[in-house]
């Protein structure tokens, strides 16, 4: 399969500190500070942004808040390790859309779904209402009528295991599905099923989802989504996922 660039394009900050807390994350997540490096001192940082002292100060709060740095007395602000970062943030999702996913990403991002969207499809076989049915079945309409490897397709299945999980009733798979929204994207667009015959094992398999939430079948629902979710990591797989290369920054000896 031809090695293929996809670009997610992710909300802007909208005030100076949370884009420069952005600019920071981005470069954090890329490699551009590595983990335990410790970031340049305030007046070079002042400089290299062109804002206050405080501006500075908001946004490595920001991050220190999002698990992605930590301030230690005497040493500075350093790069915590990656099992520190929170990964139901938005904006740290957002910042790994920015800095270019790989596949160890999207294997994490597998897993958690496996974890959580079979049971989720269990429930709505329980909870689901005649809404719940008619918005699943708006879904596959609009999957059928767009191009596998377009984005009105990949914002049709999105909007299929969204649905899923507010049929299920659990605020806290809603909550997760909406968290997770634009790494889900990421993922199903650089998953599309391109290949007629991948198209339609694609499109019956949700449609299995769906009709086995109609039919208050919980165990063929699970079944069916974890089918789903297994058969787009076998396309992830075969998938050549480029990124631009990243020059590291220069490191700061922390002195420990």
């Amino acid at each position: 399969m031809t090695s293929r660039i996809v670009v997610i394009p992710t909300r802007r900050a909208h005030s100076n500190h949370a884009e420069v807390a952005r600019s920071i994350g981005v470069d954090i997540i890329a490699g551009r500070y590595a983990e335990g490096t410790r970031l340049p001192g305030d007046a070079e940082m002042i400089a290299m942004f062109g804002v206050s002292r405080p501006v500075l100060r908001e946004s490595v709060k920001t991050l220190v808040a999002k698990g992605l740095l930590t301030t230690k007395a005497r040493v500075g602000t350093v790069v915590r390790e990656r099992a520190a970062w929170n990964m139901f943030d938005a904006d740290v999702l957002a910042w790994h859309l920015d800095a270019g996913i790989d596949k160890r990403f999207l294997n994490d991002l597998a897993e958690i779904r496996l974890a959580v969207e079979p049971r989720a499809a269990v429930l709505a076989a329980a909870q689901r209402s005649e809404e719940d049915i008619a918005e699943l079945r708006r879904c596959m309409d609009r999957m059928r009528l767009e191009a596998s490897d377009s984005v009105g397709f990949a914002d049709a299945d999105l909007a299929l295991h969204v649905g899923v999980a507010r049929a299920s009733g659990n605020l806290f798979m809603r909550s997760i599905g909406h968290v997770i929204e634009a790494a889900l994207r990421a993922s199903f667009l650089l998953s599309a099923p391109v290949e007629a015959e991948d198209r339609d094992t694609v499109l019956l398999w949700h449609q299995k989802i769906v009709d086995a939430i109609a039919a208050g079948d919980a165990d063929a629902a699970s079944e069916a989504m974890v089918f789903v979710i297994h058969n787009g990591m076998h396309r992830h797989e075969g998938t050549v996922i480029e990124t631009a290369p990243v020059d590291p920054l220069p490191t700061v000896d922390t002195g420990e």
